[in-house]
Order: C-alpha cells, then sequence, then structure tokens
C-alpha cells in the first residue's frame, strides 16, 4: 500500500503537466493571427433632418376602399375577359387599325373604278371674211352685238355635248366608250347646211402584253394592300392575347390580393387573443408586462400587413377596371369586386416540342411573317414585270353620224349652178355638144335633218373608221426595274430574319413558360406541406404555452411562421395560375380559349364614337 501511493501520486502529476504543456511549437503558436477588435468605417456627414419628428395624433380611419361602395360584387373571369373584349380602349385603338387596312383596300381598287365622264361646252367665234368663198352673209344682231356685225363677218357657233366610260382593268387592259354630239351654227356663204350637227362614237383599247400584263403599279398597290390588312389583323389578334394576359394575371393576382387580406386578419385576430389571454395571466401573477408588451408589438405589426393588404387589393381593383373599361363613369368603378373563381383548371401534360408545335400553328406572329414574305413574294414578281419591254396593243373605232337643215341657197350659189355646161350629143362627137344649165347637187335625203338624224347615221355605221397599232418600248438603263429587284431581295432578306427570329422565340418562350408551370406545381406541393406542418407547430406550441411549458416569444415565432407559410402558398398558387395563362398565350390558344372575334372587339370602348359604315367591312 505505501508502495503504490507514491506511484500513483506520480501518475497524477504526469497526466496535470501533459495537461499544461502545449502541444505545437512555440513559434508555431506566435503566428496564429489574433482577433483584433473592429473599427468604425468612415461614414458620410448625415444632416438633421425633420428635429423632434412626432407622429400626427389623428385617428385613423377604418380599414376600407376608396371610391367604392359596399356590398361586394362578385365577378367571375369570364365576364372581366368579356368585358374587356368590348371596351378596353386599346383592343378598339388596335381594331380600328385593321379598319383602316380595309379602308386601304378600298382605296388601292380607286385605280381599277369605272369612270362615268360628262362634258358640256360651248364656243362662239367672230372671224373677218379672208377670200371670197369665206364671207358670210349678214345676220340681224342685237344692240350688244353692233360692234360685231361688221360687213360679211363669219360667225360660228359651236355647242357640244360629251359622255362615256372609261377605266382600267386588273390585268393592266385600258379602255374607253364615249359619244360627242355637236352643234355647229357657220353663216359662211357655200355651206350647204346651217346648221349642221355631229355625232361620234369611240371606242378604243390598249393592251399591254409584256411589261404592266397581269402586274402593273395598280394590281401591286391592290395585293399589298390585302396583305396589309391581314397583317393589321394579326397584329390586332397579338395585341388581344397581350391583353387578355394581362387581364387574367391581374384577375389572379386580385384573387391572391384578397386571400392575403384573410390571412393578414386571421393573423391579426390570432394576436389578439393571444394578447387578451396574457393580460389575464398578467392579472392573475402568471405573466409579465413584457409578454404583454411583445403581443402588443406583434398586434400593431399585423394591423400594419392588414392595412397594406387592403392598399394592395385597392390598387389591383384599379389596375383590372382600367383594363376592362374605358369611361370614368362607367359604374364598375364603384364596384368592390371580389373574384368568384378560386383557381385555372390545369392543362393537360404537355412536352416541350407539343407547346412549340401549337404556337407555331396558333400564334399570329406567324401569320404576320408569312405577310412579310408575301409581300416580297409581291415585289419580286413586279420587278420581273417592269424589266419586260413596253408592247402595247391599240384598237380604235369611230363611227361618224352626220345631218343638217339645208340652208337657202345664196345669190353667189345660184350664180355658180346658173353657170353654162356641155353635154355630149347622140352622136358623140365634139361637134355634137350642146350647151346645158345643170342645178347645184343636193345632199343626200339621210343627211338631212337635226340631231335625231345624226344618232341614226352614227348607229347605222355610214361612216366608219378603225385603226390599230402596236407601240414598242424599252428603257435602255430600266433603273425602276433594278431598284424593284433589290427592294424585293432585302423584304425577303427580312423575311427570312423574322421568321427565324419569330421560331426562336417561340422556343425559349415555350421553355420558360414549362419551366414555370413545373415549377409552381411543384412550389405549390411544397408550401402546402410546409403550412400544414406550420398549423400543427404553432398549435402544438399553443397547448405548451397554455399548459405553462412555453413563452410568449415562441408562441409569437411560431404564429409569424405561420403566417409566412400561408403567404408561400397563397404565391405558389398565384404563380400557378399566371403560370396557366402564359402557358395559353404562348401555345396561342389564348384567343380560341375566349372566342375572340374582331368583328365585335372593341365595339363598346367608346359609346359615343360613331358606328364604323357598313362599306368598311367589305374587303374583296
Amino acid at each position: 500500500m505505501n508502495v503504490a501511493r507514491p506511484f500513483v501520486l506520480s501518475a497524477c502529476l504526469a497526466v496535470v503537466v501533459s495537461t499544461l504543456t502545449p502541444l505545437a511549437p512555440a513559434g508555431a503558436q506566435d503566428s496564429a493571427p489574433y482577433p483584433t477588435p473592429a473599427t468604425l468605417p468612415m461614414l458620410p456627414p448625415v444632416p438633421t433632418v425633420a428635429p423632434g419628428y412626432r407622429r400626427p395624433k389623428t385617428k385613423p380611419s377604418p380599414a376600407h376602399i376608396v371610391g367604392v361602395a359596399q356590398p361586394f360584387v362578385g365577378i367571375s373571369l369570364q365576364d372581366v375577359i368579356g368585358m374587356a373584349l368590348l371596351k378596353n380602349p386599346n383592343l378598339a385603338v388596335s381594331v380600328s387599325n385593321s379598319h383602316i387596312a380595309r379602308y386601304q383596300i378600298v382605296q388601292a381598287k380607286a385605280p381599277f373604278d369605272m369612270q362615268f365622264r360628262v362634258e358640256p361646252s360651248s364656243s362662239f367665234q367672230v372671224t373677218p371674211p379672208t377670200n371670197l368663198f369665206a364671207g358670210g352673209p349678214p345676220i340681224d344682231c342685237v344692240s350688244t352685238l353692233q360692234n360685231l356685225c361688221g360687213p360679211n363677218n363669219v360667225f360660228t357657233h359651236q355647242s357640244g355635248f360629251q359622255y362615256g366610260l372609261g377605266g382600267q382593268t386588273k390585268a393592266g387592259t385600258q379602255y374607253s366608250a364615249g359619244i360627242q354630239q355637236q352643234r355647229v351654227y357657220n353663216n359662211t356663204g357655200f355651206n350647204f347646211f346651217d346648221p349642221y350637227y355631229l355625232a361620234s362614237l369611240n371606242v378604243s383599247v390598249s393592251q399591254p402584253l409584256l411589261k404592266n400584263f397581269g402586274m402593273n403599279a395598280g394590281n401591286r398597290q391592290l395585293r399589298l394592300a390585302l396583305i396589309n390588312e391581314d397583317s393589321a389583323a394579326a397584329q390586332s389578334l397579338i395585341d388581344t392575347s397581350n391583353t387578355l394576359s394581362q387581364v387574367e394575371q391581374a384577375y389572379w393576382s386580385l384573387v391572391a390580393a384578397w386571400r392575403n387580406v384573410a390571412i393578414q386578419e386571421d393573423a391579426l385576430k390570432d394576436a389578439v387573443t393571444q394578447q387578451n389571454s396574457n393580460v389575464r395571466l398578467l392579472h392573475n401573477g402568471y405573466a409579465s408586462r413584457v409578454d404583454v408588451v411583445q403581443v402588443s408589438t406583434q398586434v400593431a405589426t399585423f394591423r400594419d400587413q392588414v392595412y397594406s393588404a387592403l392598399e394592395n387589393v385597392a390598387d389591383l381593383q384599379n389596375d383590372l377596371k382600367a383594363l376592362v373599361v374605358t369611361d370614368p363613369d362607367d359604374p364598375i368603378w364603384k364596384a368592390n369586386l371580389v373574384p368568384t373563381q378560386s383557381v385555372l383548371d390545369l392543362p393537360s401534360a404537355e412536352d416541350l416540342d407539343a407547346i412549340v408545335a401549337a404556337a407555331k400553328q396558333n400564334r399570329p406572329e406567324v401569320r404576320q411573317v408569312a405577310d412579310k414574305q408575301r409581300e416580297a413574294d409581291v415585289d419580286r414578281a413586279y420587278a420581273r414585270n417592269q424589266a419586260l419591254p413596253q408592247a402595247d396593243l391599240n384598237a380604235q373605232y369611230m363611227s361618224n353620224g352626220f345631218a343638217g337643215l339645208l340652208a337657202p341657197q345664196s345669190q353667189f350659189q345660184r350664180l355658180l349652178c346658173g353657170l353654162p355646161g356641155f353635154e355630149s350629143g347622140t352622136g358623140g362627137s365634139s361637134s355634137d355638144a350642146r350647151v346645158v344649165f345643170k342645178n347645184c347637187p343636193t345632199p343626200p335625203p339621210h343627211s338631212q335633218g337635226i340631231m335625231a338624224y345624226a344618232y341614226h347615221n352614227l348607229w347605222a355605221a355610214l361612216y366608219p373608221s378603225f385603226n390599230i397599232n402596236l407601240t414598242v418600248s424599252f428603257p435602255l438603263q430600266n433603273d425602276l426595274a433594278n431598284g424593284l429587284r433589290g427592294q424585293a431581295a432585302e423584304e425577303e432578306r427580312q423575311a427570312k430574319i423574322l421568321k427565324d427570329a419569330i421560331a426562336e422565340r417561340i422556343s425559349y418562350e415555350a421553355r420558360n413558360a414549362l419551366q414555370r408551370y413545373d415549377s409552381a406545381l411543384s412550389r405549390l406541393d411544397a408550401a402546402g406541406d410546409a403550412r400544414e406542418a406550420a398549423e400543427h407547430v404553432y398549435a402544438s406550441e399553443l397547448r405548451r404555452f397554455h399548459d405553462g411549458q412555453s413563452t410568449t416569444f415562441l408562441v409569437l415565432q411560431r404564429e409569424v411562421q405561420l403566417n409566412e407559410a400561408r403567404g408561400r402558398e397563397l404565391l405558389a398558387q398565384t404563380d400557378l395560375n399566371k403560370s396557366v395563362v402564359e402557358l395559353q398565350r404562348v401555345e396561342g390558344t389564348i384567343l380560341t380559349n375566349n372566342g375572340v372575334d374582331l368583328k365585335t372587339m372593341g365595339s363598346q370602348a367608346l359609346a359615343t364614337a360613331p358606328p364604323s359604315p357598313a362599306a368598311g367591312e367589305k374587303q374583296r
């Protein structure tokens, strides 16, 4: 026993020494970094702002939404979409642009309109006699024409009337058919008729054989106008798709906002209940004042969140109303809107390739790109046509009609008609010739009469004429065709770039939309589990507090965690609804699902605006 005791003491001493001796060398310990106290960084000077600030002592107003009246007005998603399609101002302007494009088609048809031409005319002329045959007999002059009635002056008065039709076909054929009638009074001494009447029918046709045949400037403008109208309609569908997406997302945001108000109010009610419980415990001596102050602080925080949530509801209501109406006096502005639809029906499971294929078939942007290529095709065809030589075949037919009233023979005419002439004898020799007096020849009977006789002779084709010719020309530089070819080439290049761009855009939009949808589904599932767990934890912590096994701090912490879990679940559900809307927009089915009709879209945006004329609806 005496020998073992010194051994035990030696072993204990060795253990103590080994514990106090450092394991690392002294040099290694000296090189270890030592923590240094943190120093205050250099801060900029701050001016004194509102010294002695105190919050206002006014009593806050009760929680409400400005400008609306109770009770609540329920509204479904389809009602909101229907109102937006009828009353949204942006959609009304977009549809109006498509109507303008239709009117431009009507304007482009103007070169092919049939023209009816009427031209009445009258002329009066006094000329002096310049030779023996040009002088006319004197006429009875009124006092205003005494200065004009000189000896043997020639008076000519012509009154005419022209009317006819003319125009151009889409193939480039130019045609005209007209009738001209004229009454001429002339006191020249050697005229058979005074007055006489002229009537003429003129029919002409000019047909391009190469250049401007089929594809001419007017036909090109008409085809481009038709393509532009289709592109404008596609743009209206694009605007409608985007607007519907905004409307639906605003609707689901309002759904989430109202649910958030309910969540914040439930949290506030729980906090107030906890506050009342702590006050009772304080009065009974089982709680401290700090516990009551903690709960009061949380109550004030939840009150602030309730007011913020209600303000968000007001903002979203106004945003939604601005999307569905344009009249500031519309009754909907006084309605306290409450969405009646809770969630959207989830789409069928689709892969990325199916979404891209549907988008390429339904998206109006693809239609616009095709219209761009059609414009390039029209310009290229026009360029090829303008590079051809000009070869126009012209044909003209004219039928003239003439009639007049026989003028009395003048002394000079009777003198001429009374001059002797020679007539051969029966023997045929010159010695048998004898002098005779012959009367002046008279015009044929069908030429004697008024204007009706002239028209008769016109339709009887007694005096026809026909002309046909071919005109050929070719520009040496042909700058028009060269410029058109270059323009068409650039338009084709733009169409290809836009086609690739829209394909890429559809691809990445489809990826993002599908990713958001899948993520929202997963987040909603996880958020729902977290919310259920938080409810159990809060209920358990509350039971422990009532049993005296927990504190006010822990109860409030569990309540805050439960409120946050409910908010995350609400956000995930809202994001899921919005992701479904985005999927419909990307696929292009948002238009067909909502029955979009361009004929009625935006028709009630401006109730006081005059209706569009029915003629503007005619496209072809």
